[in-house]
């Protein structure tokens, strides 16, 4: 007989709030708000639902100046489990990325593994069946041991899970920074397919339905992953928060997706949420405050994996590969059928009330009763704002003069040196683990922007990259929230694709520092400028502040996940170079900017000066104009210039199974900036001799500048009084770096 006389297992006071992530000020409102003394249970569900990590609560007001809508999204960004694009009248895209930044540096390869599984329950809880997944990762430097460890640790997580689960992972990037030495960043990004007639939303209605948890038992793994490892910097505790990190298992969630799919195609789901961060608790107020309603939930009934666990325990367990189901009354044997069929568990746990509450029993004692408006993000969680100053750092940096003259290396040695950078160089020996082309719908991998065709939809495909400079935005945050942005269109438009909408993962210092939180404010404001320009809004993501340690601060890094259309897939380009006697030009801008660059981070050991300039009107321009080149057959080769600056970009294009270099003239005697500068807003582009004009008659139509650089040759990329090198030395040099530095090839 289940009581309604509210039980605490533990005796609770502020002082038990501290312990669950909750400051004093918290708890004090929380008492205000429910007008009592919670009970423990209860306080967890708060330290959960209102951590840094489920309630942005000090990043929601700032995030709400973002454009959140546009003519092909289908819902408003944060609204649902995952953003959703309309491609046509009948089928959508469904894509998102989020971090798993602080469970990955505690254990790398189960941080990273749930870090994927986490994302694609996000698509595929929509109703989408997952076709790409993509990551941003951030390294400390390669030559440090433990930097390597986590380095292979995560990159075998990833692979191990997607490749496991069958979903391809087709783009992402690799960085490497001190910066990152105690605070590695994962972020992981999916895409999936859905028709508009079987898109599901994360919302409990219909009062009397039954609530199930479809997949995996219930166990202890993950217990205040949200709150407090994902919620607060690291320190000399850290290492003892491994039990707080998920354990995956890919296996398990791909029975679960297709049992959740063949339900939905069956028609007997009414709601459905994915239960990660905060587990059962995210999930059953979420659902019920989406939906105005309340929720019974029975614990006692929930399938749990070890004997003896409390209320607190199961309501904050994130136990991974499960997910929160309601279904309609009265097709609960259909539902039942399906999951026999897939070996997937399902177990009613309670039913929908009218009222908003959400009742909690466990040991047929009720231990939660509250509003599930008040646990959510924008109910009663808090919205603070948050002091900001501009940082000290920026009054040296950004006058900081670069003495170019202090490097001794020729031009040749420069080159070499930067083609092994491992932030330049190739991650062949990373993307090789992955497996990306599973499902056979990767059309490329090897452009600035991956490109998927939907079979869904004959002839059309998208285009999918990650971006993000971290250190223009340490630099300036303004135009490096900009540069994010436009590096990740500019990527999808050199392929052939149109930018559509964008999805993000701002990773960030502690919100409460106010030089860290103007960087926050400042970026946010520049990606919210340039998605207005280029016309790409924002269908959701996740922010991660408190990615510090006790001896270094990540740089403020806001990662952008992009996506892009192409209405006819054979209207696609690719970076390499084609044919002997192509000319080769540089469309854009053609300023010399050192600032933040890797020269200067390799020749100087920091990252200083002024960020490169952005100009968005200019970014609008030139975007367009190559699309127009792409759709009209002018030019068969696109690259964006990005790290390591004109000439890397060209070494790039030069690594082709052609052997087919170029011979560049960029004046008398280049000087460094010009060669190895990273201005934004520009792109090599190639084309046959016969279109020149064409080319040049629309360059002048759409306002764009343009430089001649020179003409595709064989063998060998020479740059006019710089350099001279054969293709397959630029070859080993890039394609090898990795290997050699861990000690994999000689």
């Amino acid at each position: 007989m289940l009581t309604e006389e509210l039980y605490s297992e533990i005796e609770v006071s502020d002082q038990t709030a501290l312990e669950v992530g909750l400051t004093k000020d918290e708890y004090n409102l929380i008492v205000e708000k429910i007008g009592r003394i919670p009970t423990y249970t209860e306080l967890g569900v708060f330290g959960v639902l209102w951590s840094e990590h489920c309630s942005y609560k000090n990043s929601i007001k700032q995030l709400k100046t973002l454009p959140r809508s546009g003519k092909r999204l289908l819902v408003e960004a944060g609204a649902e489990n995952a953003g959703l694009v309309a491609i046509d009248d009948n089928w959508a895209i469904a894509f998102k990325i989020e971090s798993h930044n602080h469970p990955s540096a505690v254990e790398p390869y189960q941080g990273a593994a749930t870090g994927v599984g986490g994302i694609l329950r996000d698509i595929f809880s929509m109703g989408a069946r997952p076709i790409a997944s993509l990551n941003s990762l951030r390294f400390g430097e390669i030559d440090v041991p433990r930097n390597q460890y986590l380095l292979k640790g995560i990159v075998k997580g990833i692979g191990d899970y997607g490749n496991s689960f069958g979903v391809p992972t087709v783009a992402g990037e690799i960085y490497f920074d001190n910066c990152y030495n105690d605070n590695p960043l994962v972020n992981a990004m999916a895409a999936g397919i859905v028709h508009k007639d079987r898109i599901i939303s994360a919302t409990a209605k219909g009062v009397g339905n039954p609530v199930f948890i479809l997949g995996s038992r219930t166990g202890r793994d993950g217990i205040h992953g949200a709150s407090l490892l994902a919620s607060r910097e690291f320190d000399e505790s850290t290492e003892e928060m491994r039990p707080t990190v998920q354990v995956g298992d890919p296996f398990a969630e791909k029975v679960l997706l297709e049992a959740l799919l063949e339900m939905l195609d069956a028609g007997v789901l009414v709601g459905v949420q994915d239960m990660g961060a905060a587990g059962i608790s995210s999930s059953t107020s979420e659902m019920s405050a989406r939906g105005g309603v309340g929720m019974n939930v029975d614990l006692d009934k929930v399938p749990l994996r070890e004997a003896n666990m409390s209320a607190y325990e199961i309501m904050l367990s994130e136990s991974q590969e499960r997910m929160l189901l309601i279904i309609e009354k009265g097709k609960e044997d259909e539902a039942f059928v399906i999951a026999k069929k897939w070996d997937c568990p399902l177990t009613q746990v309670g039913d929908i009330r009218e009222d908003g509450i959400l009742k909690i029993y466990r040991n047929n004692k009720l231990v939660v009763d509250l509003e599930a408006e008040i646990l959510v993000l924008g109910g009663g969680a808090p919205q603070n704002d948050r002091e900001s100053k501009f940082p000290e750092y920026l009054k040296k940096t950004q006058n900081e003069e670069i003495d170019l003259s202090t490097i001794q290396d020729n031009k040749l040695e420069i080159f070499k040196k930067l083609l092994n950078s491992p932030t330049i160089a190739s991650k062949h020996w990373v993307y090789e683990q992955y497996d990306s082309q599973v499902l056979t719908n990767t059309v490329s991998t090897k452009g600035d922007a991956a490109v998927i065709r939907l079979r869904e939809v004959p002839g059309k495909g998208i285009a999918l990259t990650t971006d993000t400079n971290s250190r223009y935005v340490y630099l300036d945050p303004y135009t490096g929230g900009m540069a994010s942005v436009c590096e990740a269109a500019r990527n999808v438009v050199c392929v052939g694709a149109l930018p559509i909408a964008i999805t993000n993962c701002l990773n960030f210092g502690n919100p409460y520092d106010p030089e860290v939180y103007y960087q926050f404010k400042e970026a946010v404001r520049g990606m919210k400028d340039a998605c207005l320009a280029l016309d790409t809004p924002v269908t959701g993501g996740n922010v991660s502040f408190h990615n510090e340690s006790q001896s270094f601060a990540i740089f403020p890094t806001p990662t952008i996940g992009m996506l892009g259309i192409f209405e006819d897939l054979e209207k696609r380009c690719t970076p390499e170079f084609k044919n002997e006697g192509d000319l080769v030009y540089l469309i854009g801008n053609n300023r010399e900017e050192l600032g933040g660059s890797e020269l200067v981070k390799h020749y100087f050991g920091k990252i200083t000066g002024k960020a490169p300039i952005l100009i968005l009107e200019d970014e609008v321009k030139l975007q367009n104009l190559t699309l127009e080149l792409i759709n009209q057959n002018i030019i068969n080769a696109a690259h964006d210039t990005s790290e390591g600056g004109l000439a890397i970009a060209l070494a790039e294009m030069s690594i082709n199974k052609s052997k087919l270099g170029a011979s560049i003239d960029l004046g008398d005697n280049p000087n460094l900036a010009k060669l190895f500068g990273e201005s934004h807003t520009r792109i090599i582009v190639t084309m046959p001799a016969d279109n020149q004009s064409k080319f040049v008659e629309l360059c002048k139509e759409f306002g764009v500048e343009y430089f001649e650089l020179g003409s595709v040759q064989p063998n060998n990329l020479s740059i006019k009084d710089a350099f001279e090198i054969n293709v397959n030395e630029i070859f080993d040099n890039y394609y090898y770096a990795i290997e050699r530095k861990l000690g994999i090839k000689e």
